[in-house]
């Protein structure tokens, strides 16, 4: 069986625990799905340091892993997709991570917008967006103040910004799709779409999809 291979780059052990769940529900019997734990770096990445520990978390994740074979692709389970450009360099399979698969899944719906947790989110997935080719589909970002942890530990109140959040984005900006980002808010889309002026993307099960099309 094709296995994927997801790289928490934090060291959450909860967030690897959601991140296997819901990857390995979306795949379903096509995939077996192999979850790894950053062995440095923050509980949860928030900030321009703890991304940039992120990255080499996720190199050394690799690295841990790939023995005694390569998997068929590997997903960084991040929606900021901290280490990708060096990681797929260095590996021979493909590789994506939560923010890039969630882009590329909203574009196809017209100019998007990003719902996310966390203040200091904004500038980082502005660059990444860049980066990766997507900055003339983004339509804008809205991070609400908690972050993606502290939503998840939370999930009514949560419910209730993330959902302000989202009308504000097409309000606004008029975007055509949102995506709701973080590993945290694994599930939280498909809560929040209905009575949605259009369609919502969860970024970890987009990760999910990427895998099965692409390994």
């Amino acid at each position: 069986m094709r296995e994927l291979l997801v790289i928490n780059p934090n060291t959450s052990v909860s967030v690897s625990e959601l991140l296997q769940r819901h990857v390995q529900a979306e795949v379903g019997s096509r995939m077996h799905v192999r979850t790894v734990t950053a062995r440095f770096g923050a509980p949860y990445i928030a900030d321009e340091e703890s991304y940039a520990v992120a990255a080499d978390a996720t190199l050394d994740a690799w690295e841990r892993m790939r023995h005694p074979r390569d998997p068929h692709a590997i997903l960084i389970g991040c929606f900021g997709d901290p280490g990708l450009l060096a990681l797929r360099e260095r590996s021979a399979v493909p590789v994506t991570g939560l923010a890039e698969a969630a882009f590329v899944e909203a574009a196809r719906y017209g100019r998007f917008a990003i719902v996310t947790g966390g203040e200091r989110w904004g500038p980082i997935l502005q660059r990444l967006a860049q980066a990766l080719g997507h900055a003339q589909s983004l339509a804008g970002i809205h991070t609400v103040a908690p972050t993606g942890a502290e939503l998840a530990a939370d999930p009514v109140s949560a419910h209730a910004l993330l959902a302000q959040a989202c009308r504000d984005a097409v309000s606004q900006w008029g975007a055509q799709a949102v995506i709701v980002g973080g590993a945290g808010l694994a599930g939280m889309a498909a809560q929040l779409q209905p009575g949605m002026a259009v369609p919502l993307i969860d970024s970890v099960l987009a990760g999910a999809r990427w895998a099965v099309k692409t390994a």
